[in-house]
């Protein structure tokens, strides 16, 4: 069996060119909002070590501004416009094609019922 480590990379300068046409604009009003690179920097370094929010390295920030954000963002689907950015950018790009992608998924029947 192997295992897999993914190590967690912040954002490069060009990695974060791609993303930001799809963040949504400043408040005018209000507080200001927290860095963005730097808040996408701690969700992603939660999503990818898996730790806890609260576990996320202060220097992304306070834990509970990242998780609103990321709560917030994916309530109003920024992340899949982000998604679905990146991936038509690939599709023009040549970088992806439908013909060397696969799914592999297998499916389980369920007991109908439960214990009584």
């Amino acid at each position: 069996m192997f295992i897999t480590l993914v190590r967690f990379e912040e954002l490069t300068d060009n990695q974060w060119k791609l993303l930001v046409p799809s963040i949504p604009p400043h408040a005018h009003t209000g507080r200001p909002r927290a860095d963005d690179r730097n808040t996408i920097d701690g969700i992603l370094y939660v999503l990818m070590s898996g730790c806890r929010w609260m576990d996320m390295p202060s220097k992304y920030g306070s834990y509970k501004t990242v998780w609103e954000r990321h709560k917030k963002w994916s309530t109003k689907g920024v992340w899949k416009n982000i998604m679905n950015s990146l991936v038509s950018r690939g599709y023009n790009s040549g970088l992806l094609n439908i013909d060397d992608l696969s799914v592999d998924s297998s499916t389980v029947a369920s007991k109908k019922g439960g214990k009584k």
